[in-house]
């Protein structure tokens, strides 16, 4: 399978009036839940460094609301989950502790989706770091072994954009594409697990409705975890220790709605199970 995992373009053209202006068009329709254009338009389609500079204004503006970063999402690590959006490599986004909504704690009952506006669902491998990544030369070996544990997880992907008719600087810009997330309580060490080798199969009430492996995640979900640490290292803020990292979707993200029971079961944990409701 062809990947371009270490493709990115770094072009400076881009003006931060227009960067504002995306920043803007995209709060606006997470705050009335009313999907807006592309912003594509306003910074081009091949301006990475503008697409994670908008990414950037959306996550400070909410750091400045009370949210607080908890870890790094990859995005579009799966050859179907590309060819859905319509990209050719991944891409990768912030997890803030109010996107969490994992049923623990003492919390349990259906899940709201007052905040989605058009929300599909995925499972994947989650991982917690036990150590920074900040070493000169990542290697696979160096962010295995940063690797405290490996949890299942659900992400609920979500667009600001209508129609998720979205480009690949859309859907940088749009925090990559990001809604909120479950993870399973219990951790698997990666002694007794390997990611690449896992099988999942997802169901909504009931009926499979995506299936997939570890190997469908660039290969395995350490490499996705390995790219993520140069991309971080590299934009200048690395993965930190406590971490969580979202290593991206096994197979196809699919649409979902309230009442439905989503369950993921994905091979070494317990089935992740929800629901939702409006």
């Amino acid at each position: 399978m062809a990947r371009n995992c270490n493709r990115f373009y770094y072009r400076h053209v881009t003006s931060q009036d227009s960067i504002s202006a995306a920043v803007r068009r995209l709060s606006e329709a997470q705050a009335t839940r009313m999907p807006c254009a592309p912003v594509r338009d306003l910074i081009g389609t091949d301006d990475l460094d503008a697409a994670y500079a908008v990414q950037q204004g959306l996550v400070q503006a909410r750091i400045a609301g009370g949210a607080r970063v908890v870890g790094r999402k990859i995005g579009a690590t799966s050859e179907a989950v590309q060819t859905q959006l319509g990209v050719d490599q991944p891409d990768f986004g912030y997890l803030l502790d109010d996107m969490d909504v994992s049923p623990r704690d003492g919390r349990s009952g259906p899940i709201s989706m007052r905040t989605l506006l058009q929300p599909r669902v995925e499972a994947e491998v989650a991982f917690v770091l036990a150590r920074d990544i900040d070493d000169e030369d990542i290697t696979l070996d160096v962010v295995r072994d940063a690797v405290d544990v490996a949890l299942p997880a659900l992400e609920i992907v979500d667009s600001r954009i209508a129609d998720w008719r979205i480009g690949f600087t859309d859907t940088v810009a749009d925090n990559a594409s990001s809604g909120l997330f479950v993870v399973g309580a219990d951790g698997q060490k990666l002694d007794d697990l390997e990611p690449r080798d896992v099988t999942m199969s997802l169901t909504i009430n009931g009926e499979e409705r995506s299936a997939g492996t570890g190997a469908a995640c660039l290969g395995d979900p350490l490499e996705a975890l390995r790219w993520l640490a140069v991309q971080a290292q590299r934009f200048g803020d690395p993965l930190r220790a406590g971490h969580l990292i979202l290593s991206g979707a096994l197979g196809p993200f699919v649409p979902f709605a309230p009442g439905d029971r989503v369950e993921a079961t994905i091979s070494g944990f317990a089935p992740l199970r929800v629901t939702f409701e409006e």
